[in-house]
């Protein structure tokens, strides 16, 4: 069985887009591992200063990510505070992450580049009617600043709480 890359996000991450060349905002997010380290959970939270990204950009995501350890492909179950869901398919190794969906009339990509040991991701959104020609959207940065331990954070059962 393959091992998981998936360690590679486990911590808190601040995350800063840019929008020719000034930030719309800030936020953060947390990945962490769920079921006894099968999945990882990332939630994140913003605060966007720029108008045009407080009308459309969300404010929380939520996503449970898995890893196929055959095809080495990963899946992100994506949800967000706008109400939207998404599945994303990509690869995660030591130098890159990415993912990508395609949607009719709407495909999507995130290339990510790790750097400074794994504590940085210089990334950046893509979309494309097409999935041929692609535009950017945003670059973004991650920047890790808290490992987290190895403890798994599997929500309790709904019964239990």
């Amino acid at each position: 069985m393959a091992e998981s890359p998936l360690g590679l996000l486990i911590g808190s991450w601040e995350f800063e887009p840019s929008i020719e060349g000034r930030s719309p905002g800030r936020g953060r997010a947390t990945f962490d591992w769920i079921e006894d380290r099968a999945f990882v959970l990332e939630r994140s939270e913003a605060e966007w200063t720029d108008p045009g990204w407080v009308e459309s950009a969300p404010t929380s995501t939520q996503s449970v990510i898995g890893f196929d350890d055959t095809t080495r492909e990963i899946s992100m179950l994506y949800a967000d505070s706008r109400g939207v869901f998404r599945i994303y398919r990509g690869s995660l190794t030591d130098d890159a992450w990415r993912l990508e969906r395609a949607a009719p009339d709407f495909h999507q990509r995130f290339i990510g580049t790790f750097r400074n040991g794994g504590r940085t991701i210089d990334g950046r959104w893509e979309s494309s009617p097409d999935g041929i020609a692609w535009e950017l959207d945003f670059p973004i940065t991650y920047r890790k600043v808290e490992d987290s331990d190895a403890t798994d954070r599997s929500v309790p059962p709904h019964d239990a709480v």
